[in-house]
């Protein structure tokens, strides 16, 4: 039998015999539910060289494979082995409420972002209402002549077979036209009683307003003459202005977003949508966030978001918006999603909330998060200040000094918090805070300089001592993880108070003689405090290798790159590939955009923020409550009083005098430090050259210097001290306790 498609061919009587043929069926054959046979069908697998387009050919080689012995079998994967878990957690459900009604920030955000733009509405055309009386006042008796003249038009029904009464009057139709006309006129009769009662109610109306209060008459006059007015304006001529919002914010929608990212000129997108218009696809819908609005972006394949972020000028300009209104950033998911929040109005013109800890009860614990910025949607950011170390990056006037005074100002708020610093400008900027310092120098002269160097080196001799207190701690169960506790910071004595030690603008320390060896040891500090309750604030301008050594920079788990010039200088702070997975502060300007920056070290990704700004005034006001604190804690510094405790001593001449080893001239200082540990051990245990090298420092008769031997027949140099310039030191000494 042929095919019924091949009409010329198929042998339709020997199909009418099938039907009727008992062997092969007939009229008692069995019929079959073909919607029940088809739902207990198994899918059948095609092979892997059976091409896709293959289910589209009419010649059914496609369907040809059978379940059978030999033969392909059913599915690999059927939909039954998938879990259904998986199956749930991969149906993502709408939420119940929107995303900005589903919390108080998103809410109360929106609510202000409408008042706003009524408010703004309502005192635009408040200011203009006597022009618009005018205007009323003008078109309005138009309007009443106007509106009688329709009315009347109306009524005599003209309009509404006029065309065809004019082409019967052209062919000379009489019969038709009259017919025509006649119909008219019969329209007109229930036209014109509808005019008449409404005339009548009018003047019914007129009357009960002459009758009634006079409230009435003014309500009616309100109404009726700006409708009057409206009625007899021109089209082109509106009674109110328009408002024009366009320059404040411009909805973010679906179009827009494609419009503004194929503006970019980028291949990979414009190919991708030149074939596909949805290459670009939104995964969850625009919704409000906050201030604004986010659209999150799945963009072609093979385009990063990070790619757009770069290009966040041109994306403010294609959208027709100010720079600071327009946020793209990478979100969750993959290295194509982008997230694009717009808000209702540049940052620069949003007002940023007051720092929280403006407030006059306000106190901090550095054991805890504290705010310290606030996101572009007006979140407020909060960061960790104990076991933290902080590098803060950006070009001049990209707000980097008053970032980094932010975190000081709230560690004075802990009267358990010792802080010491150097700020190597000399301009003045951290002054303010002097009350509440254990040691402040300003300035980058050479006995700043000096200073600032002696510093780092007490530092790491405090770390010494604190490790040993932190065993000791450990033995007695209060140090359970070997790290300073809120309850050891809080022991009075325990020495195991958080320090706060900050440097700002550090590189002129570096790019002096001290820089080499001050970076070694700084670096040291920074990889042995984090556990003991030493923290790291260095601010600088651009780190590279000869400004900021790259053993700190590797080392310093939070970072806040602020305006900066080029990739290079962005990677530096923020880290390598940084700049090439998107977070970017090149797109930020200094001045413009000062406290503007990328935050990193704190959630699973950097995110863009800006500092709280806190002026010199409100930064008197946070270290006078700090006074009072401390006052009460007994933790305040005395005044002209800055010193540094090293660790205990004793009398390091006295007992380098009695362990002088024999006749010699001159000793090393490795040498000088074992014979100290016979001495006292307690005392000097595990001391270093570089230890007695600081301990020495409030001594200058004794100078340290390099004193060569020969081992072995080799000439050997190391860091030692002369004997006569031990027993100068000492005779000195005696002389000042002697005249005292």
């Amino acid at each position: 039998m042929t095919s019924p498609r091949d009409d010329d061919r198929f042998d339709w009587q020997a199909a009418e015999r099938d039907l009727t043929d008992p062997t092969t069926g007939g009229p008692d054959a069995e019929v079959v539910d073909l919607d029940d046979a088809r739902a207990r069908r198994v899918p059948r697998p095609r092979p892997a060289n059976v091409d896709d387009t293959a289910e589209d050919d009419d010649t059914g080689d496609a369907e040809s494979i059978e379940d059978g012995p030999g033969r392909l079998g059913g599915p690999v994967d059927t939909a039954d082995e998938i879990p259904r878990d998986v199956l749930a957690r991969q149906r993502e459900r709408r939420p119940i409420l929107a995303e900005w009604a589903r919390s108080w920030r998103g809410l109360n955000a929106a609510v202000r972002h409408q008042c706003k733009d009524l408010g703004y509405v309502l005192a635009y055309h408040g200011v203009r209402l006597p022009k618009y009386a005018a205007k009323t006042a003008v078109w309005a008796p138009v309007g009443l002549f106007r509106g009688l003249g329709r009315s009347l038009h109306w009524a005599t029904a003209e309009e509404g077979n006029w065309h065809l009464r004019q082409a019967a009057a052209s062919r000379g139709d009489a019969d038709t036209w009259l017919k025509l006309d006649a119909r008219r006129q019969r329209q007109s009769v229930w036209r014109w009683w509808v005019l008449g009662a409404g005339a009548a109610g009018t003047v019914a109306g007129l009357i009960v307003l002459a009758a009634g209060p006079v409230w009435w008459r003014y309500a009616t006059f309100a109404v009726a003459v700006p409708l009057l007015a409206t009625l007899g304006r021109p089209a082109d001529k509106p009674i109110t202005d328009r408002v024009s919002e366009g320059t404040r914010y411009r909805k973010l929608t679906a179009d827009l977003v494609r419009r503004a990212l194929t503006s970019l000129q980028m291949a990979g997108i414009n190919s991708a949508v030149a074939k596909d218009p949805k290459a670009i696809s939104f995964p969850v819908d625009i919704h409000r966030d906050g201030p604004g609005h986010l659209a999150v972006v799945d963009l072609p394949y093979g385009v990063e978001a990070a790619d757009v972020v770069a290009r966040r000028g041109k994306l403010a300009s294609a959208m027709r918006l100010p720079l600071d209104q327009v946020w793209p950033e990478p979100a969750p998911g993959h290295t194509g999603r982008l997230a694009l929040w717009v808000g209702y109005e540049p940052a620069g013109q949003m007002k940023q909330p007051a720092w929280p800890l403006l407030g006059s009860a306000a106190k901090v614990d550095v054991f805890k998060p504290l705010p310290f910025a606030t996101t572009p949607r007006l979140d407020t950011v909060s960061v960790d200040l104990m076991f933290r170390n902080y590098l803060f990056g950006g070009q001049p006037g990209s707000g980097k000094t008053f970032a980094l005074r932010d975190l000081i100002l709230a560690a004075a708020l802990d009267a358990r918090a010792e802080i010491r610093g150097y700020e190597l400008k000399g301009v003045g900027d951290f002054a303010v805070l002097e009350p509440v310092m254990a040691e402040y120098g300003n300035g980058f002269d050479d006995d700043t300089l000096a200073r600032c160097f002696a510093f780092i080196e007490w530092l790491y001799e405090e770390c010494r001592r604190r490790s040993k207190r932190i065993e000791h701690y450990a033995r007695l169960g209060k140090a359970p993880e070997n790290k300073v506790t809120p309850e050891l910071a809080s022991l009075k004595g325990s020495g195991l108070h958080p320090l706060v030690a900050w440097f700002d603008e550090l590189q002129e320390l570096m790019t002096s003689k001290y820089g080499k060896e001050a970076g070694e040891i700084l670096e040291k500090v920074i990889k042995l405090g984090r556990a003991l309750g030493v923290i790291i604030l260095i601010g600088t301008q651009i780190p590279d290798k000869d400004s900021l050594p790259t053993g700190i920079t590797r080392n310093v788990n939070s970072r806040f790159c602020l305006s900066v010039a080029d990739q290079t200088a962005n990677d530096m702070i923020l880290g390598t590939s940084a700049y090439k997975n998107g977070y970017r502060a090149t797109v930020f300007q200094p001045v413009v955009e000062a406290g503007w920056g990328i935050l990193r070290g704190f959630g699973p990704k950097a995110s863009a923020v800006r500092s709280f700004y806190v002026d010199t005034t409100a930064a008197g006001r946070i270290v006078a409550r700090a006074v009072a604190l401390r006052t009460t804690a007994g933790t305040l510094p005395k005044l002209d009083e800055q010193t540094r405790d090293v660790a205990p001593v004793a009398d390091v001449l006295g007992d380098l005098a009695r362990v002088w080893p024999g006749d010699e001239k001159a000793a090393w200082n490795e040498t000088l430090c074992a014979l100290l540990a016979e001495l006292r051990p307690d005392l000097y245990g595990g001391w270093e050259a570089a230890q007695l090298t600081t301990a020495l420092k409030p001594h200058p008769a004794v100078k340290v210097g390099d004193v060569g031997r020969r081992i072995d027949g080799k000439a050997t140099t190391r860091r030692g001290i002369k004997h006569a310039d031990l027993l100068s030191a000492i005779a000195e000494r005696d002389r000042k306790r002697s005249a005292g």
